[in-house]
């Protein structure tokens, strides 16, 4: 089953609840847990697991044969991010604009477009036991995440439990990261903030037609709009998980909930059974 963790804001706990998830089952099945937060992956901190594996992730980007070009201007009309401009005899590139799509040199009717590699990120692996972390790491300065999340979902195994850490909001990242799940947890916190964009990724998973479970963190603040919210909408909320100092704390120094407090781990295997159970009864109706 391929579960993933998303919420619409950051600092909900979707890292806490994404490695103690995978560390929970992890000891009695192979999991893959999946960092595609890649501007910030921190799931490595919780597991105390260092990345051993290192792989380079590139998006072809065009180059320009001058000796052919025309500039008729038809790699510019084509291109929908405006990563290429024909200007006075002279065509332009913006590599860091260029989404990899190969309309240009496909269409170029003098062939004098041909593509290269340029790294924007790398894909990293490690293992502890019976779990195994993959995380996308974007380069500093480089924008598109979603090829590194192509990238780091290229390694899901269908003989394990997969667990993917999304990273916050509802753009394009999010939805390449969740896209293929057979389930979506979404946590939030009981706060305005909180259910405003929860709202949001609701409006996501179901367009994408992802069965979803809401997972209420900090319960013990704010109020009960987003239960009512979920009562309305028909989600199941799974969990709640108390405003508790220690918890706090244990976040604060980098420890994963079910290491720190190991009573939590039953806590997340019957949620794992619940995910499926909501899942089954989601794909059946």
């Amino acid at each position: 089953m391929i579960v993933s963790v998303a919420s619409g804001k950051g600092g909900t706990g979707k890292t806490l609840v994404a490695t103690s998830l995978a560390l929970s089952l992890a000891n009695g099945h192979p999991v893959q847990l999946l960092d595609c937060d890649v501007e910030e992956p921190n799931d490595h901190i919780f597991l105390n697991l260092t990345a051993d594996q290192s792989r380079p992730v590139y998006v072809a980007v065009p180059e320009i044969d001058e000796s052919k070009c025309t500039s008729c201007g038809t790699c510019s009309e084509v291109c929908a991010y405006n990563a290429i401009a024909a200007i006075k005899q002279k065509v332009l590139v913006f590599p860091e604009l260029c989404h990899g799509c190969g309309a240009c040199s496909y269409l170029c009717p003098e062939s004098a477009i041909t593509e290269r590699g340029r790294e924007i990120g790398v894909v990293e692996m490690g293992t502890s036991g019976r779990l195994e972390l993959v995380q996308g790491r974007l380069l500093i300065g480089e924008l598109m995440a979603p090829p590194i999340i192509r990238e780091v979902k290229r390694h899901i195994k269908p003989t394990s439990h997969v667990i993917i850490d999304v990273s916050p909001g509802t753009s394009c990242p999010v939805v390449e990261s969740i896209s293929g799940s057979d389930f979506c947890l979404l946590v939030t916190e009981p706060t305005p903030f909180g259910l405003n964009d929860l709202c949001l990724a609701v409006e996501v998973v179901r367009k994408l037609r992802i069965p979803c479970g809401v997972i209420i963190n900090r319960v013990g603040v704010g109020d009960r709009k987003v239960e009512g919210y979920c009562n309305e909408q028909g989600i199941p909320i799974l969990l709640k998980i108390p405003l508790d100092r220690k918890i706090a704390t244990l976040y604060s120094k980098g420890i994963a909930l079910v290491e720190g407090i190991p009573g939590w781990r039953s806590v997340f295997l019957d949620l794992f059974e619940e995910i499926g159970r909501v899942a089954s009864v989601g794909a059946s109706g």
